[in-house]
């Protein structure tokens, strides 16, 4: 079974999706081929002297109070525990992560963009890691076995933009505005971080070559902001 999720980085829901996704497929014991693609939630360049406060960020995007916004970060935070994950929400720094996703398709040539995804997430959402800083993305992706300074090399040349690029270009002819997104197959389409119970049905599905519905009810983050 192949598995085509297009997903960023700094993206919670698309962590706690991958954790679902994880946790189905060892109840399944389905076999699959994962492919990560490249998703953009924020493609604007960073600003150095723009607001790092996450929770400020926030509260000037849904015009709502502190604490109606650290509330809401609360429940992205809850939903991360019950699936394993430990986020510092209010620790992330706010970046383009652009390069982080060339990153993903030099591990991808080297069979561990698996291993290189995980990396980042936890280093974004539990580490508080810079991913714009090409001496941290450098360092992150030489921990999962690629070589440092060939990270580096790449990140200082164009590679891997073409790919990038093509990643979200078919993002918008599937008609994808938010992430997480899963495709099955190339013929089964699931969205949002679902509960584990919904990956298992549509694995299960899958397995038995039994058509399924698109589902798009899953918790995601879109252009502006994650569903919470």
């Amino acid at each position: 079974m192949r598995i085509d999720i297009w997903s960023d980085i700094a993206c919670p829901f698309c962590y706690i999706g991958k954790r679902h996704l994880e946790a189905a497929l060892a109840a399944t014991g389905a076999e699959a081929e994962v492919v990560w693609h490249s998703f953009e939630l924020d493609p604007t360049p960073r600003d150095p002297s723009a607001e790092t406060d996450i929770v400020a960020v926030l509260m000037a995007k849904y015009r709502q109070s502190r604490a109606q916004v650290e509330a809401m970060v609360e429940r992205v935070v809850s939903m991360g525990t019950a699936s394993g994950l430990a986020l510092r929400l209010t620790e992330s720094i706010r970046v383009n992560t652009f390069d982080a996703h060339r990153t993903l398709h030099l591990a991808a040539e080297h069979g561990c963009q698996d291993a290189a995804k995980e990396r980042l997430l936890a280093a974004y959402f539990t580490e508080g890691a810079d991913l714009s800083a090409p001496e941290v993305l450098a360092a992150l992706l030489a921990e999962v076995g690629l070589s440092a300074s060939a990270v580096r090399a790449m990140l200082d040349s164009d590679a891997y933009t073409a790919a990038v690029r093509a990643d979200e270009q078919q993002a918008q002819q599937l008609g994808i505005q938010g992430v997480p997104f899963f495709v099955f197959n190339q013929k089964v389409a699931l969205s949002g971080a679902q509960p584990v119970e919904v990956f298992q049905r549509v694995l299960m599905q899958c397995q038995a070559e039994a058509p399924a519905p698109v589902i798009s009810a899953g918790a995601a983050c879109e252009s502006d902001g994650c569903e919470v």
